[in-house]
């Protein structure tokens, strides 16, 4: 969680500047207002982090620059955003990497199936969704 160190933080700043309550920015990610106050606690252990769906969503909805909600220059770094594939890749061939890099992507895309059953889940009640997580397993 690297690029989400001072999230927490960020986030708590973004919503008292435009007076917004943890309600408020549940609503826009689609998501319970406890996930955000985990989003929001001050104690690691307690801290959770959203999603991309649920930042982009914040992001977009709010017109909040991505940037202000990531820590993306760490001290002594670069400058230079590590994406899978091209930081892990072995080879200076550009050419190689961005296809390590499709790969990666490939990966972890969520095909049309699942897609349409996360967003059916989202949209459930908290109730279903304790449901679907006991029958698998959680």
């Amino acid at each position: 969680m690297r690029y989400l160190q001072s999230f927490n933080r960020r986030l708590r700043q973004l919503r008292e500047e435009r007076r917004l309550s943890c309600w408020d920015i549940a609503q826009i990610c689609n998501v319970d207002e406890p996930v955000v106050q985990g989003w929001e606690a001050s104690d690691p252990r307690q801290r959770r982090y959203p999603g991309v769906v649920e930042l982009l969503d914040l992001c977009l909805k709010t017109e909040t620059a991505l940037e202000s909600l990531l820590d993306l220059d760490p001290p002594g770094d670069s400058g230079q955003l590590e994406l899978p594939g091209l930081a892990f890749s072995n080879t200076d061939d550009l050419t190689k990497a961005l296809r390590e890099l499709e790969r990666e992507i490939d990966r972890v895309r969520l095909s049309e199936d699942e897609a349409e059953l996360l967003r059916r889940f989202r949209k459930s009640s908290s109730e279903n969704r304790r449901m679907v997580l006991q029958i698998l397993g959680r």
